[in-house]
């Protein structure tokens, strides 16, 4: 895999480590913690992206089944129109914070569900209760087919690492599971874990800690391969 598009997460993280910010007049000042779990959450994002890219040939087999890449202007067009739709749709669970919806590397999205909904603790099974708003991200995630979704698990440190790097692998396949049934076909899916490895937010606190337990979903486009 090529390595030059890691360089800008790296400075993502670079920037996180100092610590600082600066207010409207320009002065540095400390980081809150929101400002620290959202630039965690896009160097996140990022690192995702850049790990479910395919290789030439697996590209290929993911274009055509999907039925051709998207091109130019359409690309953010398509993603644009698929941000709103979820948003419509989810509307009455991201006012709940069962789900976030953010666009992250230009024409990626991310949503982000917390374990704390989807979720009875220490369960890989999706909650009786949360399998409404699965069905609404699914049937727009059907509608815009033209996109890989790339399901990652996330954890927070309470735990042993091995343990929680388990957990957030079966989340993300339960998750994965769930949309294939719903009709979302296996060429666009991929699933994996990260554990306790990729935090949003302080393990330090509880608060911290619940927003690191979490499954996002990285919608990323599937762009037609440049004409010879």
């Amino acid at each position: 895999m090529k390595r030059f598009g890691i360089y800008p997460i790296i400075a993502i993280f670079t920037i996180f480590s100092t610590g600082c910010a600066t207010d409207e007049y320009g002065n540095r000042r400390p980081m809150t913690e929101a400002e620290k779990g959202a630039l965690i959450g896009a160097a996140s994002g990022a690192v995702i992206g850049a790990l479910a890219k395919k290789d030439k040939r697996s590209k290929g087999a993911l274009i055509g089944a999907v039925g051709g890449g998207l091109a130019g202007a359409a690309v953010g067009s398509y993603m644009d129109s698929q941000k709103r739709d979820l948003e419509k749709v989810l509307a009455s669970d991201v006012q709940a914070g069962a789900i976030n919806i953010d666009k992250i590397n230009q024409n990626n999205l991310l949503i982000t569900m917390t374990s704390q909904t989807a979720f009875a603790f220490d369960s890989a099974e999706i909650s009786t209760g949360f399998q409404s708003t699965m069905d609404k991200i699914a049937n727009v995630l059907v509608r815009y087919g033209k996109t890989h979704l790339t399901i990652v698990g996330h954890t927070d440190n309470v735990g042993s690492h091995e343990y929680n790097q388990g957990l957030s692998e079966r989340r993300s396949g339960a998750v994965m599971n769930y949309l294939r049934a719903q009709g979302v076909i296996p060429q666009r899916l991929v699933s994996l874990g990260r554990g306790e490895t990729s935090p949003r937010a302080s393990n330090a606190t509880e608060e911290g800690r619940r927003l690191n337990r979490r499954v996002e979903i990285v919608v990323e486009p599937v762009v037609a391969e440049p004409q010879a």
